[in-house]
């Protein structure tokens, strides 16, 4: 088993059930992707830079989705928060499954792997 099929499947409920899903949303959107695992969480990167990782911060009751350009994403989507006061990242928070706008999510993915396409690198701050 992979080490990314691992951290999923060891994930408590509801969280398993979010993350399973936002990745198949993620690998059936852009077939671009490719899944890695990093830094001990799962990591998409497109054009081969992170593009969205997903975890479980401690003391938080929601699935991170967390983009790495999100700040140059949050205008367009403002459904992408600002948690921890990341200098560049931005994510979604989900509690539920019905927390999630598929549509808006598919958009989302189409303008981060478009805006992350330009990039000279992912992580520019």
């Amino acid at each position: 088993m992979k080490p990314v099929d691992d951290y999923f499947l060891n994930q408590k409920e509801p969280y398993q059930s979010i993350m399973l899903y936002v990745r198949s949303v993620i690998l059936n959107t852009l077939p671009e992707v490719e899944e890695r695992y990093s830094y001990k969480i799962p990591f998409y990167n497109c054009h081969k830079k992170p593009m969205i990782y997903m975890n479980v911060l401690k003391g938080t009751d929601y699935v991170d989705v967390a983009f790495v350009q999100g700040i140059l994403l949050e205008n367009q989507f403002p459904i992408l928060k600002d948690a921890n006061n990341r200098k560049q990242v931005r994510s979604i928070q989900l509690k539920t499954l019905e927390d999630l706008d598929h549509d808006n999510f598919v958009a989302l993915l189409h303008e981060a792997s478009r805006v992350l396409s330009k990039s000279k690198k992912a992580w520019f701050i």
